[in-house]
Protein backbone atom coordinates (compact mmCIF):
# COMPACT_ATOMS: atom_id res chain seq x y z
CA UNK A 1 0.00 0.00 0.00
CA UNK A 2 2.77 2.43 0.91
CA UNK A 3 4.51 1.89 -2.43
CA UNK A 4 1.27 2.42 -4.33
CA UNK A 5 0.54 5.70 -2.57
CA UNK A 6 4.09 6.94 -3.16
CA UNK A 7 3.73 6.18 -6.86
CA UNK A 8 0.37 7.95 -6.98
CA UNK A 9 1.67 11.09 -5.30
CA UNK A 10 4.72 11.14 -7.54
CA UNK A 11 2.51 10.88 -10.61
CA UNK A 12 0.66 13.94 -9.37
CA UNK A 13 3.99 15.77 -9.30
CA UNK A 14 4.50 14.81 -12.94
CA UNK A 15 1.07 16.14 -13.82
CA UNK A 16 2.17 19.43 -12.33
CA UNK A 17 5.40 19.39 -14.33
CA UNK A 18 4.43 22.67 -16.04
CA UNK A 19 5.64 22.45 -19.60
CA UNK A 20 5.68 26.24 -19.77
CA UNK A 21 9.34 26.82 -20.68
CA UNK A 22 11.23 29.93 -21.74
CA UNK A 23 9.69 33.23 -22.71
CA UNK A 24 8.15 33.15 -26.18
CA UNK A 25 10.18 35.75 -28.11
CA UNK A 26 9.79 37.26 -31.55
CA UNK A 27 13.49 37.27 -32.47
CA UNK A 28 12.68 39.17 -35.67
CA UNK A 29 11.32 42.08 -33.64
CA UNK A 30 13.81 42.15 -30.71
CA UNK A 31 16.12 45.17 -31.03
CA UNK A 32 19.70 45.25 -29.77
CA UNK A 33 18.99 48.17 -27.43
CA UNK A 34 16.00 46.43 -25.80
CA UNK A 35 17.52 44.89 -22.66
CA UNK A 36 14.60 44.08 -20.36
CA UNK A 37 11.70 41.78 -21.28
CA UNK A 38 8.72 41.57 -18.91
CA UNK A 39 6.19 38.80 -19.42
CA UNK A 40 2.83 37.72 -18.03
CA UNK A 41 1.19 34.50 -19.16
CA UNK A 42 -1.68 32.15 -18.48
CA UNK A 43 -2.53 28.73 -19.80
CA UNK A 44 -3.78 25.22 -19.25
CA UNK A 45 -1.53 22.30 -18.27
CA UNK A 46 -3.42 19.80 -16.13
CA UNK A 47 -4.95 22.85 -14.45
CA UNK A 48 -5.14 26.59 -15.04
CA UNK A 49 -1.62 28.03 -14.64
CA UNK A 50 -0.48 31.65 -14.62
CA UNK A 51 2.96 33.16 -14.30
CA UNK A 52 5.41 36.04 -14.47
CA UNK A 53 8.90 36.13 -15.96
CA UNK A 54 11.76 38.53 -16.57
CA UNK A 55 14.40 38.34 -19.27
CA UNK A 56 17.64 40.28 -19.69
CA UNK A 57 19.03 40.64 -23.21
CA UNK A 58 22.83 40.45 -23.05
CA UNK A 59 25.13 42.64 -25.13
CA UNK A 60 26.67 39.74 -27.04
CA UNK A 61 27.31 39.05 -30.72
CA UNK A 62 25.13 35.94 -30.55
CA UNK A 63 21.77 37.01 -29.01
CA UNK A 64 21.32 35.58 -25.49
CA UNK A 65 18.50 36.18 -23.01
CA UNK A 66 18.95 35.32 -19.34
CA UNK A 67 15.62 34.75 -17.63
CA UNK A 68 13.83 33.81 -14.45
CA UNK A 69 10.18 32.97 -13.91
CA UNK A 70 7.58 31.85 -11.43
CA UNK A 71 4.27 30.16 -12.16
CA UNK A 72 1.33 29.03 -10.04
CA UNK A 73 -1.43 26.49 -10.43
CA UNK A 74 -4.87 27.82 -9.56
CA UNK A 75 -6.13 26.62 -6.19
CA UNK A 76 -7.37 27.69 -2.79
CA UNK A 77 -3.87 28.34 -1.38
CA UNK A 78 -1.70 30.18 -3.90
CA UNK A 79 1.67 28.94 -2.62
CA UNK A 80 0.70 25.25 -2.40
CA UNK A 81 1.65 24.56 -6.02
CA UNK A 82 4.27 26.67 -7.79
CA UNK A 83 7.37 26.46 -9.96
CA UNK A 84 10.42 28.70 -10.28
CA UNK A 85 12.95 28.59 -13.10
CA UNK A 86 16.26 30.23 -13.92
CA UNK A 87 18.25 29.87 -17.10
CA UNK A 88 18.36 31.35 -20.55
CA UNK A 89 17.86 31.01 -24.26
CA UNK A 90 20.12 31.67 -27.21
CA UNK A 91 19.57 32.48 -30.86
CA UNK A 92 22.00 30.07 -32.51
CA UNK A 93 21.57 30.28 -36.27
CA UNK A 94 19.75 32.26 -38.95
CA UNK A 95 19.03 31.80 -42.66
CA UNK A 96 17.22 34.95 -43.77
CA UNK A 97 13.97 34.89 -41.76
CA UNK A 98 14.36 31.31 -40.53
CA UNK A 99 15.91 31.07 -37.05
CA UNK A 100 17.10 28.27 -34.78
CA UNK A 101 16.95 28.85 -31.00
CA UNK A 102 17.73 26.77 -27.89
CA UNK A 103 16.99 27.14 -24.17
CA UNK A 104 17.91 25.45 -20.87
CA UNK A 105 16.69 26.05 -17.29
CA UNK A 106 17.07 24.78 -13.77
CA UNK A 107 13.78 24.17 -11.96
CA UNK A 108 12.46 24.14 -8.41
CA UNK A 109 8.80 23.22 -7.89
CA UNK A 110 6.46 22.44 -5.02
CA UNK A 111 3.25 20.43 -4.97
CA UNK A 112 1.06 19.92 -1.91
CA UNK A 113 -2.03 17.83 -1.22
CA UNK A 114 -3.71 16.34 1.90
CA UNK A 115 -1.35 13.33 1.78
CA UNK A 116 2.10 14.73 1.03
CA UNK A 117 4.12 17.81 0.15
CA UNK A 118 6.56 17.29 -2.73
CA UNK A 119 9.57 19.49 -3.45
CA UNK A 120 11.34 18.81 -6.67
CA UNK A 121 14.54 19.92 -8.42
CA UNK A 122 14.81 19.36 -12.14
CA UNK A 123 15.73 20.86 -15.48
CA UNK A 124 14.31 21.47 -18.92
CA UNK A 125 15.74 22.02 -22.38
CA UNK A 126 14.07 22.99 -25.63
CA UNK A 127 14.70 23.94 -29.24
CA UNK A 128 12.63 26.23 -31.45
CA UNK A 129 12.79 26.54 -35.23
CA UNK A 130 10.64 29.13 -36.95
CA UNK A 131 10.00 31.93 -39.40
CA UNK A 132 10.35 35.38 -37.81
CA UNK A 133 9.29 38.76 -39.20
CA UNK A 134 9.20 42.15 -37.41
CA UNK A 135 5.40 42.02 -37.09
CA UNK A 136 4.73 38.30 -36.65
CA UNK A 137 6.29 34.87 -36.30
CA UNK A 138 5.43 31.18 -36.28
CA UNK A 139 7.64 28.34 -35.03
CA UNK A 140 7.73 24.72 -34.01
CA UNK A 141 9.01 23.74 -30.55
CA UNK A 142 10.32 20.58 -28.93
CA UNK A 143 11.32 20.23 -25.29
CA UNK A 144 12.08 17.89 -22.41
CA UNK A 145 11.30 18.47 -18.71
CA UNK A 146 13.02 16.15 -16.20
CA UNK A 147 12.29 15.68 -12.49
CA UNK A 148 15.76 14.86 -11.11
CA UNK A 149 15.19 14.50 -7.36
CA UNK A 150 12.05 14.84 -5.23
CA UNK A 151 11.57 15.30 -1.48
CA UNK A 152 8.53 13.67 0.17
CA UNK A 153 7.08 15.11 3.40
CA UNK A 154 3.95 13.20 4.39
CA UNK A 155 1.23 14.80 6.46
CA UNK A 156 0.48 13.81 10.04
CA UNK A 157 -2.85 12.32 8.99
CA UNK A 158 -1.11 10.05 6.51
CA UNK A 159 1.60 9.06 9.02
CA UNK A 160 -1.04 8.10 11.58
CA UNK A 161 -2.55 5.65 9.09
CA UNK A 162 0.81 4.41 7.73
CA UNK A 163 3.40 5.03 10.48
CA UNK A 164 6.09 3.08 8.58
CA UNK A 165 6.18 5.62 5.74
CA UNK A 166 9.49 7.42 5.32
CA UNK A 167 10.10 11.02 4.38
CA UNK A 168 13.12 12.18 2.41
CA UNK A 169 14.69 12.54 -1.01
CA UNK A 170 14.09 10.11 -3.87
CA UNK A 171 15.75 9.90 -7.26
CA UNK A 172 13.13 8.61 -9.70
CA UNK A 173 14.10 6.36 -12.58
CA UNK A 174 11.42 8.12 -14.62
CA UNK A 175 9.90 11.55 -14.15
CA UNK A 176 10.36 13.28 -17.49
CA UNK A 177 7.98 14.65 -20.09
CA UNK A 178 8.52 15.48 -23.76
CA UNK A 179 6.49 18.25 -25.31
CA UNK A 180 6.11 19.32 -28.92
CA UNK A 181 3.91 21.94 -30.49
CA UNK A 182 3.72 25.29 -32.23
CA UNK A 183 4.05 28.88 -31.17
CA UNK A 184 3.32 32.18 -32.86
CA UNK A 185 2.62 35.81 -32.19
CA UNK A 186 2.04 39.36 -33.31
CA UNK A 187 4.36 42.27 -32.43
CA UNK A 188 3.69 45.99 -32.22
CA UNK A 189 5.91 48.77 -30.88
CA UNK A 190 7.53 47.28 -27.73
CA UNK A 191 4.97 44.52 -27.19
CA UNK A 192 4.41 40.92 -28.28
CA UNK A 193 1.22 38.90 -28.04
CA UNK A 194 2.08 35.21 -28.15
CA UNK A 195 0.30 31.86 -28.25
CA UNK A 196 1.67 28.34 -27.68
CA UNK A 197 -0.06 24.99 -27.96
CA UNK A 198 1.06 21.39 -28.12
CA UNK A 199 1.08 17.84 -26.79
CA UNK A 200 2.81 16.19 -23.80
CA UNK A 201 4.21 12.63 -23.72
CA UNK A 202 6.03 10.92 -20.86
CA UNK A 203 9.62 9.90 -21.46
CA UNK A 204 8.83 6.19 -21.90
CA UNK A 205 6.64 7.09 -24.93
CA UNK A 206 4.06 4.61 -23.62
CA UNK A 207 1.90 6.74 -21.34
CA UNK A 208 0.43 10.23 -21.43
CA UNK A 209 -0.60 12.60 -18.65
CA UNK A 210 -4.27 12.81 -17.68
CA UNK A 211 -4.60 15.89 -19.91
CA UNK A 212 -1.97 15.42 -22.65
CA UNK A 213 -1.95 18.94 -24.10
CA UNK A 214 -0.96 22.46 -23.16
CA UNK A 215 -1.90 25.96 -24.29
CA UNK A 216 -0.49 29.31 -23.20
CA UNK A 217 -1.30 32.94 -23.96
CA UNK A 218 1.41 35.49 -23.18
CA UNK A 219 2.26 39.17 -23.34
CA UNK A 220 5.78 40.65 -23.51
CA UNK A 221 6.78 44.24 -22.88
CA UNK A 222 10.32 45.28 -23.81
CA UNK A 223 12.33 48.12 -22.25
CA UNK A 224 15.67 49.68 -23.19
Amino acid sequence: MKAILVIITFLFSLLYSNILQSQTINWGNLKSEERHILNVNAGWEYSFVYGLSYGYHLKTKMPIILESSISFASGEVIFDDFKTKIGGQIHIYRIENFRFNAAIHGIYRRYGNPIVTLQNFGADASITIGYYKPKWFVAGEFGFDKAIVTHFKHTQIYEEVYPEVKNGWYEPSTGGNFNFGIQGGYSFKKSDLTLRAGKIITQDFKTTPMIPFYVQLGYNYKLD
